[in-house]
């Protein structure tokens, strides 16, 4: 099954041979071919320009590491798929064996062809084999419009006795100026927290094995530049796109080869290979910048490429979990939707509990059908309401998993995802539905067509609440993973085929499943289930590394917040959520008239910016001050900027703060952006710029001088309009 939706290059296919130059999108790739073996990339990086053959060739022997004593006789060249038949040391690309023979792999080219539009090539199809392994492998590599590179592998058993794969990871040299790494790391309700550490000898592993990406996942694996920042240093980054266990690594040998590697990691025996049968890998997606925020812009342009990018604005979600949880009443959800009309929400979400036996969370799951003792007249008087105040209707699924205490538990106990005889370790007092049980993969899509064929529902809030321990296949146990995996896709493809209408958002325990696999067939993630938005603000900036604001749920919540007890300012809540696809999550039929005239103001402000926070350039500052920071959104004529307060300052005022991302010789009007313009400040006077109603300075005195912020108290946010005039 293919995992991208982007069309082919248009343009020409030919023979390649020798060195082939991939250009787009401000970078270069440069494939050396002349070995007559794998691929070897030559360099990655920003674009060198056109460059001739002889060019060419120079810049690859200029590249070739020197043969030192006391070691191989042969340089030592990363191919795209490291093997030790060519010498390397580190993470193979390929592990695997036939009965204990074939373990190492001797790759001969068999054939290459390039893409290339305007004569510049864009993409390149290498084949080769092993004739004595019987194994042959397809490398596919592109370069995307927006510059993101990307390849992937697909191997196939030619001929012999089944070959088991045990891995196949698929590995990029970077220089070694690249001297530090940064990934992400986290937990439930505390998603991608940065973490750094050198680029030293031996191998920094990421590891998932959680049978979904992780609320700890990696989400992407950089090195950089000593120093490297969102708009500082050279960065080279990693990604891989799949939403089961999954491997990134950084490796530096001790001769000072450094690569970036990852793939999907394989439990053993999931995948075994016949005569003709072939295992593809998932796409493994790699940024150049200068700069956390010009990797970003590369991932951003890429997702809004996409020909099933959300296309229409985004609309305002209100979700009804932390409003009313298990307690479906039809006359208090009626209030919450008239309320939700009252403030301009467009979308009315019914979370968890309206499915059969779901009280609360230790019974139901897989039993999805209306519960009749709460709703004995079906949904329709709940969605008939919703859709009579002009708001679309939305509901809340979690279709892999099961309850043990549930009716389909009852009639399949086979169905559940197991090692043989025994029951995995409970997690949230549920087990996992086996969707590569051909009679389980029938039964969950029937029944989630027949909700949506039988409703109007043009929303699926798609959940996935617990990590995949011991996900073994029944009857006999063997590990799963993999194909839960691709039945997931297949199921998901299934419905938007059926039901191209639907939109699907990704929720796993809040952040549990964000990568560019699942993102392939779904319409947002939700970043967490905790929309306390001081840890919200940390979450959200980290999620941009990879996922654009639109496609990205953040909601205001109530005024205090239920995961960490909290209070926050109304300004404060509704100025993290404006910069994601916005959305309230608190029951406003309970909030005072006051609140509700305040928070139809920020919706109002969403409307208004929607069309600027969903198609500009994401950008963070690097500020000095750990106790604040500065991220916004640059259109082509106009941004908004968000200075937040995290923490009290060690000094009296945080400095300067700069405007990164706007147009040097352009000049823009600054002013505070009503209704965050009334942040709660330590000072009691106003700034001059900010009580003269702004100022207007070219954009290079902007990103280089900056202004000066007022002094706000802890977890307060100032927004700023910033306007190109002339």
């Amino acid at each position: 099954m293919p995992l991208n939706t982007e069309p082919a290059p248009t343009g020409t296919t030919a023979p390649a041979t020798g060195v082939v130059h991939l250009r787009r999108g401000g970078v270069s790739v440069v494939l050396d071919l002349t070995a007559g073996r794998l691929p070897v990339v030559a360099y990655w990086g920003g674009d060198l320009g056109h460059l001739g053959i002889d060019s060419l060739a120079a810049l690859v022997r200029a590249g070739i590491p020197a043969v030192v004593p006391n070691d191989l006789d042969v340089p030592e060249l990363v191919e795209v798929l490291p093997g030790a038949s060519g010498g390397w040391r580190g993470q193979p690309g390929i592990e695997g064996h036939t009965e204990g023979a074939d373990w190492t792999l001797r790759f001969t080219a068999e054939s290459a062809t390039v893409d290339s539009i305007d004569d510049t090539a864009v993409a390149l199809t290498a084949t080769a084999i092993d004739p004595a392994a019987g194994i042959r492998t397809v490398l596919r590599l592109e370069l995307l419009p927006s510059g993101l590179f990307r390849h992937r592998a697909t191997v196939t058993r030619v001929a012999g006795a089944e070959y088991v794969l045990d891995s196949l990871q698929l590995a990029l040299p970077v220089p070694r100026r690249a001297s530090e790494l940064l990934d992400l790391a986290g937990r439930w309700g505390h998603e991608r927290t940065p973490q750094r550490l050198p680029f030293a000898v031996g191998t920094h592993l990421r590891d998932s094995r959680r049978g979904r990406t992780g609320t700890d996942a990696a989400l992407i694996l950089a090195a950089g530049t000593p120093g490297f920042g969102f708009n500082a240093g050279e960065v080279w980054a990693l990604h891989v796109g799949w939403s089961g266990n999954h491997r990134e690594y950084a490796e530096r040998l001790s001769n000072g080869t450094q690569v970036l590697g990852g793939g999907e990691l394989l439990l053993p025996g999931e995948v075994r290979l016949a005569a003709g049968d072939s295992y593809d890998s998932p796409w493994v997606y790699a940024s150049w910048g200068r700069g956390l925020d010009q990797v970003a812009e590369r991932f951003h342009d890429y997702l809004r490429s996409r020909p099933g990018h959300p296309s229409s604005p985004r609309p305002v979600v209100l979700n009804t979990w932390e409003a009313v949880y298990f307690d479906h009443d039809l006359g208090r959800l009626t209030e919450l939707a008239e309320a939700a009309a009252e403030v301009g929400a467009e979308r009315f979400v019914l979370d968890d509990g309206w499915f059969r036996h779901r009280r609360d969370d230790s019974a139901g799951l897989g039993d999805w059908y209306v519960d009749e003792t709460v709703w004995p007249d079906g949904l329709d008087p709940l969605i008939d309401r919703v859709t009579g105040l002009g708001l679309q209707f939305g509901l809340w699924v979690e279709p892999e998993m099961i309850n043990p205490d549930s009716d389909l538990a009852r009639a399949h106990p086979e169905w559940m995802l197991a090692p043989a005889g025994r029951l995995p370790v409970a997690s949230r007092q549920q087990q996992v539905l086996d969707l590569g049980h051909p009679e389980a993969f029938a039964h969950i899509l029937q029944r989630l067509d027949e909700i949506l064929t039988r409703n109007r529902i043009g929303y699926l809030k798609w959940d996935h609440n617990r990590d995949l321990v011991e996900a073994g296949h029944s009857p006999t146990g063997a590990a799963g993973v993999h194909e839960q995996t691709l039945a997931v896709y297949r199921l998901l493809d299934e419905l938007r085929e059926r039901h191209p209408g639907v939109e699907i958002e990704s929720c796993s325990s809040g952040g549990g499943r964000a990568d560019l696999g699942i993102l392939e067939r779904t319409d947002r993630i939700w970043a967490s289930d905790v929309i306390d938005p001081l840890e919200r603000q940390q979450i959200q900036r980290w999620t941009g590394q990879l996922v654009p604001p639109e496609l990205v749920g953040s909601h205001v919540g109530s005024p205090t917040a239920h995961t960490t007890g909290r209070s926050h300012a109304l300004s404060f809540r509704a100025g993290t959520a404006l910069f994601g696809h916005f959305g309230i999550e608190w029951d406003i039929s309970r909030a005072t008239q006051a609140e509700r005239a305040e928070l139809a103001d920020w919706v109002s402000l969403y409307k208004e910016l929607r069309g600027l926070l969903h198609t500009g350039r994401v950008v963070r500052a690097d500020h000095a001050d750990a106790s604040a920071l500065l991220h916004g959104v640059v259109g082509e004529t106009d941004a908004l900027f968000a200075f937040v307060q995290l923490t009290t300052p060690l000094t009296a005022i945080s400095g300067p703060v700069v405007l990164p991302g706007l147009e040097p010789a352009g000049t823009y009007r600054v002013a505070a952006q009503y209704p965050g313009d009334r942040p709660n400040c330590r000072s009691t006077t106003t700034l001059p710029w900010l009580g003269d109603g702004g100022v207007t300075l070219p954009g290079s005195v902007l990103a280089e001088s900056g202004l000066q912020m007022p002094a706000l108290h802890p977890e307060q946010l100032l927004l700023l309009r910033v306007t190109r005039v002339g």
